[in-house]
């Protein structure tokens, strides 16, 4: 394990006082269906009755973190990247960008931003990394682009590329609040050869339960949630190129399986995805 002072930045007890406990929370009702254990009983019921109108929640969550580990594993192997900048990580699960990156490269250096109490309780946890690498964790809100490109210099060399991991965290920035703006700025500050990894909820006529989710959600739970359609996503690589096969659901990027084989893919899900390179 590498030893890292930021980990020490974080104490319980005032952590402790900026949980809520008494709303369901994003973080926690993920880990939650992901098959975690950090959530509370407000969660657990909040995550059910989710489920309850869109039976096939779990199955984008899955997708997602799926799509994560193909990701981080294609630029890693096959792209050569060793930094890896992961904003709005959330709580642990298995295979962590850190795990996936450094067990094929055991040099690669990965830093989390999370601003969710609860993350930051089990910062710990995120930090182990292997002897030839690096893991921090930075208490940030994605909003604040010039603090947590800041904090990061501390770990990552901003001169070399990086690759810029925003899964599912930009459907919590409003549309008043400038999500593609805040996409151009942190991509303008990292060097060609750096990627941007992006998945988003979507919306569409297809999907009407997901939109009667997300407004119970927004209704009940904490951040509150912006939904877009897959054009809107698009949107967000502009000046990038796109990898094959370009912006699909979290399924069809890159599968390791066929899926159904009357129509040879996998079966979509409500979460688009894509990975863009910085010339």
């Amino acid at each position: 394990m590498t030893d890292n002072p930021a980990a020490s930045d974080f104490p319980s007890s005032s952590l402790n006082s900026r949980i809520v406990t008494t709303r369901p929370a994003a973080a926690r009702i993920w880990n939650y269906w992901l098959g975690g254990g950090d959530y509370y009983e407000v969660d657990r019921k909040a995550g059910d009755e989710i489920r309850r109108l869109h039976p096939r929640i779990e199955d984008y969550a899955r997708a997602d973190r799926q799509f994560l580990r193909r990701a981080v594993r294609h630029l890693t192997a096959d792209v050569g990247i060793r930094q890896f900048l992961d904003i709005g990580a959330g709580l642990p699960t298995a295979e962590n960008t850190h795990e996936v990156a450094q067990d094929i490269a055991p040099d690669a250096r990965i830093v989390y931003v999370d601003n969710d109490p609860l993350v930051l309780v089990h910062a710990r946890a995120l930090l182990t990394s292997s002897p030839e690498g690096c893991t921090d964790h930075v208490d940030e809100d994605l909003r604040n682009v010039e603090s947590i490109l800041e904090h990061a210099a501390h770990t990552l060399d901003l001169t070399r590329p990086v690759a810029l991991l925003l899964l599912d965290v930009l459907a919590f920035i409003r549309d008043d609040e400038d999500p593609n703006g805040i996409v151009r700025r942190l991509m303008d500050a990292l060097p060609s050869g750096s990627h941007l990894v992006l998945s988003h909820t979507i919306t569409g006529p297809e999907w009407p339960d997901v939109d009667i989710a997300a407004a119970w959600w927004n209704e009940h739970g904490i951040p509150s949630l912006t939904q877009r359609t897959p054009e809107v996503i698009a949107g967000f690589f502009d000046g990038l190129d796109v990898l094959e096969p370009g912006i699909v659901s979290c399924t069809r990027w890159r599968p390791e399986t066929t899926g159904d084989p009357a129509s040879g893919e996998p079966a979509e899900v409500p979460m688009y995805c894509g990975v863009g390179g910085k010339r």
